[in-house]
Parts: C-alpha cells; structure tokens; sequence
C-alpha cells in the first residue's frame, strides 16, 4: 500500500571522500552556524583559535547566558588518536587561561568509532567531553548536516558535579553585585521547603552557585550572578502556555537548558513577582 506521506531515503555523503566538502568548508559552515551542532543557541567566538602549542583550536563557542565554552575540534572521516588528543589538550589549555568560565570539550566527526568509545570511557566523569557525530546528507538534492550525540560526559546540575570545582563567596564578590539576590533567593527556599533542622546554603562553585542541605548537594536549584542579573535556573520542565504566562507577567524568561528551566533576576523581583516565584521553587524542589 503506497502510504499518503512518501518516505525518501536520504543518502549520506562521505564528505572526507568529495572534493565539494572539505574541511575548511564545514569550518566556516559551522562558524557561521552553530546551532547545526545540535548544542543549543551558541555562538561563535573564535575561529582557528591559535595555541600556546603552536596548533589551532578549530572553533570556540559560546553559551553567553551560562558563561560557557565549548573547544570544538573538528574532523573528517573517523575519530582518531590525535584528534582525540588534540581534543582534551585544546580544552585544557583554555580552562586553565580562564578559570572563571566553564569549559566543555566537544570532539566532531564523521564517525565516532567503538575504539575511541572505548578510549573515552576510561576519562569516566574527569573531562567534560561531548562526542557528535556529524553526517551529510543528500534528499532530493537538497543537503543537510545530521549531528548524534554518541558520547555525553557532561552533565550539569547532577550531585557528583556540585561537589566539583569549589569557591568561596569571595570568589564571586570579584565580578558580581547581585550575590543579595542570590542570598534572597535561598532565604525564600529555606521558608517554602527547608526547615528549621535541614537549612539549604549556598554550595559555591567555580562556574555557579548550588544549593546544599546539611553537607549535601542538592540540584534542583542553580545560580549564575554577574553585575547586573543573576540567571536562576530551575530543575522543571514547563509548557510553552506557562513560560508565556510568566513573560507576560513581566519575568525575564530565557531559554529552557538541559535540564532544566531558566529566567533572570533583578534586585527587587523576588518581591515583585514573589507568587510566581514561589511556584516556580516549589515545582523544581518536588522534582
């Protein structure tokens, strides 16, 4: 039976193999466009970034609502020893240069191989460290770029992670003035879900301030502050119909993570928008 809705087979292009698409076309091609990487609403913020070593960061990108970086290297054909290590050596050296951001290493290619699914496994949790496989493909003799995350090694917001890189409030005092609102903002959880017995405080990270009960990392809250706003994450998942209510109310939505729901804040909008608030805490606490 001929369905109503014909199915084309695509067809994938070895690109290493076809002069028409080279490396420093898919380059320039994901300078320019990011988002084909399947890794959200980056930007780019270099491009052949040149290292200390003497080699080049294929292309640096850039979460500018979280503070993070992605070192990018990119490969045609199959993942190889080098590309592996030029990979994690690249992301190193950038996280060393600047302490304050938080980086991701992010290795591309045509095809990730069980030998280097094998390799990887051995960084366990160590390397933040995401693996895409990226293919061509040709449909009716239109192209499009297809990324698989094969391997995904971080994973932000989980307990192993909060006990991770720590700092001190001093750390942050250096490049924020809304640490208050940060401070409101758990004095506000410890009213709706804490109690006298198990009060939540400030867990300081390098990259973000968590939240801990009694020694323990507790995820279902997040804290990014810079000098003007503190970007709030919260461990939800909400429907397009409540996000617009929250924007019409007048908060500051921006868009959903990985994990979760986020939304800036202003000195004064815990009171301003407090029974919004309130049920957004709620929500992310029950999980």
């Amino acid at each position: 039976m001929t369905s109503e809705f014909p199915i084309v087979a695509p067809r994938v292009i070895d690109m290493k193999d076809d002069p028409r698409f080279d490396e420093r076309w898919l380059h320039d091609l994901l300078a320019e466009r990011p988002s084909l990487l399947g890794l959200g609403d980056l930007k780019a913020r270099d491009y052949e970034r040149r290292q200390p070593s003497g080699g080049r960061l294929d292309l640096l990108l850039e979460d500018r609502d979280t503070s993070t970086w992605y070192e990018v290297e990119i490969q045609l054909g199959a993942t190889d020893e080098s590309h592996i290590i030029r990979t994690i050596e690249y992301w190193d050296i950038e996280r060393k240069r600047y302490q304050e951001i938080e980086h991701i290493a992010v290795i591309v290619a045509e095809r990730v191989t069980s030998r280097f699914l094998n390799v990887i496994q051995l960084f366990n949790d160590t390397i933040p460290l995401i693996a895409i496989q990226l293919q061509l493909v040709e449909v009716n003799g239109n192209h499009t770029l297809i990324p698989s995350r094969i391997v995904d090694l971080f994973q932000r917001g989980t307990d192993k992670e909060a006990k991770g890189p720590t700092a001190d409030r001093n750390h942050w005092a250096k490049f924020s003035e809304t640490l208050p609102v940060v401070d409101d903002m758990i004095a506000r959880i410890n009213d709706l879900v804490g109690n006298q017995d198990n009060r939540y405080e400030a867990n300081y990270t390098l990259h973000y301030i968590a939240i801990m009960q009694n020694g323990a990392p507790k995820n279902f809250m997040e804290f990014r502050p810079n000098q003007e706003l503190v970007l709030t994450s919260f461990k939800i998942n909400l429907t397009e119909q409540t996000k617009d209510e929250l924007r019409g109310a007048g908060l500051n939505v921006t868009k959903d993570d990985r994990n979760g729901f986020r939304i800036y804040l202003a000195p004064g909008d815990l009171e301003k928008y407090r029974e919004h608030i309130d049920d957004l805490i709620r929500r992310a606490h029950e999980g």
